[in-house]
C-alpha cells in the first residue's frame, strides 16, 4: 500500500521523534558597549580589519547604548517556542546559541552533547537561501562540532529546519504588520501609499548563486524568495483594503567594498525616487528580518526615517514576526513535518506562494562559498 500523507489528529500529541532537541541558531549582538569592538572582531575575523575602524563601524551599537536588541529578542523567542511546545504536548527541549556573541554556538552543542542529545535540529534566525543566510550558518555547526570531536564529547548528527520565508505562521504575521503600519499613516495618504518590501543587501554574486544550482543566476533564490514573500503579502493587503497598491523589493544595510556590485536600490535611494514620481506615502515592511534587530532598528527607524521626513514623506514600518504565537506554531508544525520524514512519511508542507516548500537538505552547491569549508546539515 503507497504511503498516505501524514494528516494532522487533533486528538494526537506531535512528534518529534526521533529528534531530541532543537537548537535555535542566530547571530548574536553587543550587550553592553564594552561588547561592541569585541563582537565586531568575532564577526570580522580573519578580514584584519583594523580595531579602530571597527569602533567607527561599531557606531550604530553606540548610538543604542552599545546593545543590539537581538539576543532579548532571542529569549522572547526561545521562551515563545518553549511555551508553544509546552501547550501542544510536543515533548522536544529547546536550546540557545550564537554565531558571534554568547551564548556561543560552541558552548550550547557542547552542553545538548554533555545532556545527552543525539539527533538535533536546528532552527536558523534566516528565512532565505543565501550564503549568509544559510551555508555559514552550516558551516559554523561543522566547526564547532569538529571541536567536540576534539575534545572527545560525542558529537551529534544536525539537522537544519527548511526555509520558511512562504510558511503561512511567518507571512501571515507580516500581512497584519504592514495593514497595522497602513493604519499608522494620515487617512489621506493612507490609499495612495506605496509598499517597500526590505530586506539585507547582498553581493549580487552571491544572490545569483543562492538556493540550488539549477536556480543560480538573476539573483538566484534569494531574490525569487523575497519577491514570492513579498507578491503574497502584497496581494493579501488587496483584498483586506481593497486597493491596489504599488509595490517593490528594496534593500538595506549594504556593506563593504564600494566597486563590489551589491543589490539595489537602496530603501533611502527607492523613497526619493517614489517621492519625485508623486507618491504620497510608503510603508516600509522588512520582510528579510525575523525580528527588529540593529539593521532594522538603525537602517529603517533612524536612517530611512530621517530620509523620509527630509523629503517631507509620511513613512510608516511594519513590525517583523518577532516571537509571534503563529511563528512559534510555525516552528512546530516544521520540527513535526521534518520528523514525520523522517520516520519515512510524506507529511504535508504548509507553503504560500508559487514557490512550494523549500528542500530539507542543501544539495550540492547551494549557496556556494568562495573559499569552500565543512558544513554540517547538507550534501556538500
Amino acid at each position: 500500500m503507497p504511503d498516505q500523507p501524514d494528516q494532522p489528529d487533533s486528538a494526537a500529541r506531535p512528534d518529534a521523534a526521533p529528534y531530541d532537541a532543537l537548537l535555535l541558531l542566530s547571530f548574536g549582538g553587543p550587550e553592553g558597549p564594552d561588547d561592541v569592538v569585541p563582537f565586531l572582531e568575532n564577526v570580522t575575523r580573519g578580514r584584519g580589519i583594523p580595531r579602530e575602524r571597527l569602533k567607527e563601524v561599531g557606531r550604530h551599537y553606540f548610538l543604542f547604548g552599545g546593545v543590539s536588541p537581538i539576543n532579548a529578542q532571542n529569549r522572547e523567542l526561545l521562551h515563545a517556542l518553549r511555551k508553544d511546545f509546552a501547550e501542544h504536548g510536543l515533548d522536544l527541549p529547546v536550546y540557545w546559541g550564537n554565531r558571534n556573541w554568547a551564548p556561543y554556538l560552541t558552548d550550547t552543542l557542547r552542553e545538548m552533547s554533555d545532556a545527552g542529545h543525539r539527533r538535533i535540529l536546528v532552527l536558523a534566525t534566516s528565512a532565505y537561501a543565501s550564503y549568509s543566510g544559510c551555508r555559514q550558518y552550516r558551516e559554523n555547526l561543522a566547526a564547532s562540532l569538529a571541536v567536540l570531536a576534539e575534545e572527545g564529547r560525542a558529537v551529534p548528527r544536525v539537522d537544519k529546519l527548511r526555509h520558511y520565508f512562504n510558511h503561512p505562521g511567518f507571512v501571515e504575521p507580516m500581512t497584519d504588520a504592514v495593514l497595522a503600519a497602513l493604519a499608522q499613516l494620515p487617512e489621506e495618504v493612507r490609499d495612495g501609499a506605496r509598499l517597500a518590501f526590505t530586506t539585507h543587501s547582498i553581493p549580487t554574486a552571491s544572490a545569483d548563486t543562492s538556493g540550488p544550482v539549477p536556480g543560480h543566476g538573476n539573483g538566484g533564490a534569494y531574490v525569487a524568495q523575497h519577491l514570492d514573500t513579498a507578491a503574497v503579502i502584497a496581494e493579501a493587503v488587496r483584498a483586506a483594503t481593497g486597493v491596489d497598491r504599488p509595490w517593490q523589493l528594496v534593500y538595506q544595510s549594504r556593506s563593504g567594498a564600494p566597486h563590489i556590485p551589491w543589490l539595489e536600490p537602496d530603501i533611502c535611494d527607492h523613497l526619493e525616487e517614489v517621492h519625485a514620481a508623486g507618491a504620497p506615502a510608503v510603508v516600509m515592511a522588512p520582510i528579510g528580518f525575523v525580528s527588529d534587530h540593529m539593521e532594522v532598528k538603525y537602517d529603517l527607524d533612524t536612517e530611512a526615517a530621517a530620509k523620509a521626513e527630509e523629503l517631507g514623506l509620511p513613512v510608516a514600518r511594519a513590525a517583523t514576526v518577532g516571537a509571534d504565537p503563529r511563528f512559534a506554531a510555525a516552528v512546530r508544525d516544521l520540527v513535526v513535518e521534518r520528523a514525520a520524514t523522517e520516520r519515512g512519511g510524506t507529511p504535508r508542507r504548509c507553503a504560500l506562494g508559487a514557490l512550494g516548500p523549500s528542500h530539507d537538505v542543501c544539495p550540492a552547491g547551494c549557496c556556494p562559498a568562495r573559499t569552500p569549508l565543512p558544513a554540517a546539515a547538507g550534501t556538500d
